[in-house]
């Protein structure tokens, strides 16, 4: 469990093993170019190993320019300590603007060389949720479907509705420093999920929640993992063993979600009363959970799209079991919209 290893020795193995693998990368980057430009007229997909390699590319040379910049934070903060002219609020906020930065670029990088076009409705115009006044926190559920919905929903508060978000992430995730670093810095909570962890989880989020200003979000993945046919079967087993046969029962009619894990939700809500609530619903990156389905789905050329829904915070029901129905009831409105666009794509659930 990472988070039972001090900060300093698992960075001084993660830090230096990225920046090995980079430089192995680079320097046989003229090799992998030759290979990349044989093997592409033989494999299927028009210049798959190339557009891989592009994006391996580009990726190394972010993850290697955010570390070299969150070490210049971090000494500016000594300076500024030091000093006596450190705030805590302005060194925030310089985190957040790199990260935008780093998923901007990756963002970009990632429609260009997979031939992507990203569709959001969204529940307000961007520019009047930006300058509406007074803003409210928001609590931000969206389903799991493979790590580009992190990216993409991340991007979408950072810069297109400037908010600050918060997020409870698992703490493998860790093994990354650029994550372990620049996340860590910020009201971020890293976890380790398990069966017995629950109220820890349900605890940390209603943390993060309680403390939120106007600007900030609460994101939240109440299913608890990518979804699979697997796992949103063992889903339904899990309540039917639990005696909750009526949500049991809704989970069987939803082919497209997992069932959602009401506490975490519920925690934030408790946490954070006055915050709207975002539901937020993607097609098209449920076959990306892996490096391995990354690769086979090059180029993709298609299309992802998203939908958000925003509940106002006097609109959220009060007592828990109403909140339970009402999470559901949303869950179902998410799968119905999935189960509209997924025939247009020809796609089955991921097995």
């Amino acid at each position: 469990m990472t988070d039972r290893v001090p900060a300093w020795l698992r960075r001084l193995f993660t830090v230096p093993g990225v920046l090995a693998g980079s430089m192995l990368l680079f320097t046989l980057l003229p090799l992998w170019l030759i290979v990349g430009a044989f093997l592409s007229p033989w494999l299927p997909g028009r210049w798959r190993p190339m557009r891989f390699l592009w994006f391996a590319v580009v990726y190394a040379v972010l993850e290697n320019l955010l570390l070299a910049a969150l070490c210049w934070l971090w000494l500016d903060r000594l300076w500024r300590r030091v000093a006596g002219r450190f705030d805590r609020r302005r060194w925030q906020d310089q985190h957040y603007a790199l990260i935008a930065w780093f998923l901007s670029r990756l963002r970009h990088t990632a429609v260009r060389a997979f031939r992507l076009r990203v569709d959001v409705d969204e529940p307000i115009p961007a520019r009047v949720a930006v300058r509406a006044r007074p803003r409210r926190p928001l609590l931000v559920c969206c389903r799991h479907a493979g790590p580009g919905d992190s990216f993409l929903l991340v991007h979408a508060l950072l810069v297109t509705f400037r908010r600050r978000p918060r997020i409870v992430l698992k703490d493998t995730l860790r093994l990354d420093p650029a994550v372990d670093i620049g996340l860590g810095r910020l009201p971020n909570r890293f976890i380790t999920p398990s069966p017995q962890g629950g109220e820890d989880v349900e605890a940390a989020i209603g943390q993060l929640a309680a403390t939120m200003g106007e600007d900030d979000a609460l994101v939240i993945f109440p299913e608890g993992g990518n979804f699979t046919e697997r796992r949103r079967l063992r889903a339904i087993e899990r309540l039917r063993s639990k005696g909750h046969h009526d949500e049991a029962a809704k989970a069987e009619r939803m082919r497209h979600v997992v069932a959602p894990r009401p506490g975490g939700l519920l925690a934030a809500i408790d946490g954070a009363p006055r915050a709207d609530v975002v539901f937020v619903a993607h097609e098209g990156l449920e076959d990306l959970s892996s490096l391995f389905d990354l690769w086979r789905g090059l180029p993709m050329d298609d299309v992802v799209e998203a939908r958000w829904w925003r509940v106002p915070a006097e609109d959220v029901p009060a007592d828990r079991e109403k909140q339970i129905d009402w999470l559901f009831a949303w869950w179902g409105r998410m799968d119905e919209w999935i189960a509209a666009r997924r025939p247009l794509r020809g796609r089955t659930p991921a097995v």
